[in-house]
């Protein structure tokens, strides 16, 4: 639906080190940890599983073999792994996730993309306290939709990953501070140059559609975690103007 390229940063000021950090983290833990996404056993610990963020209790489950209902190919299915710590631990280990090449790749676009601008107007540490909070939220916003929507209770042991939920965040904060942005971006198979509230505005009506399938069956369709997503950006609108309180001109809704 949308696909960004690039915007307009001839206004900032200070080199986006928090975000440059956020990124690089993110690829070394899916090169070296998750082993380009090979290493199940790693991945299967960490990620956010929501009947443990329910009970508080670490689950453990087998491996077992899953048959796909069109194609009828037979595929193992990773069990859940010991977390070390406390299960509320993956609710920040698991943004720093991800569960392919495409995934990883897409998430770290936006996130250098978006992340820089508002990391220049909040400042370093308010910003890293800012993603990470948006992405803490935004898991719980997805634990929260399959707890209450959701007709399976096998997807409550479904796990969950991705930096998708922070970079959402991120996102909400970029829409209000700066609504007017020029954004060169694919809308529609069209490369064109848009205000940034309709790049980002397609994008959040393309989650908030999808999501609405959690209605009818979880809080997952396809794989992606959409109540995240919009957790996540909800929460960086309602978050923004209190972590850019003097921190330079005054952010517009315009």
């Amino acid at each position: 639906m949308v696909f960004p390229l690039y915007d307009d940063n001839s206004d900032r000021t200070t080199t986006p080190i928090v975000n440059y950090v956020l990124i690089a983290i993110n690829i070394l833990v899916f090169v070296f940890l998750q082993q380009l996404g090979n290493n199940d056993k790693f991945t299967y610990a960490f990620s956010t599983v929501p009947e443990e963020i329910v009970t508080g209790r670490d689950i453990r489950t087998d491996d077992r073999v899953r048959e796909d209902a069109i194609t009828g190919e037979r595929l193992l299915v990773p069990g859940l792994q010991k977390t070390p710590g406390s299960v509320y631990l993956t609710l920040i280990f698991s943004m720093f996730m991800h569960g392919g090449i495409a995934h990883i790749g897409g998430n770290m676009l936006f996130l250098w993309i978006f992340g820089d601008n508002v990391e220049d107007r909040m400042g370093h540490i308010r910003y890293l306290v800012f993603y990470l909070v948006c992405g803490v939220l935004a898991s719980l916003a997805h634990v929260l939709a399959t707890v209450m929507f959701s007709t399976d209770p096998g997807s409550l042991l479904i796990p969950s990953l991705g930096a998708s939920g922070a970079i959402s965040g991120v996102l909400g904060g970029y829409i209000v501070l700066y609504p007017h942005r020029r954004v060169t971006a694919i809308v529609f198979r069209f490369l064109t140059d848009v205000p940034a509230y309709v790049a980002i505005g397609i994008w959040f009506a393309f989650q908030l559609i999808s999501g609405l399938g959690m209605f009818g069956g979880g809080s997952q369709q396809g794989g992606v975690a959409y109540a995240a997503h919009i957790g996540g950006f909800v929460a960086g609108l309602l978050l923004i103007k209190v972590f850019t309180i003097n921190r330079g001109r005054t952010p517009t809704y315009g």
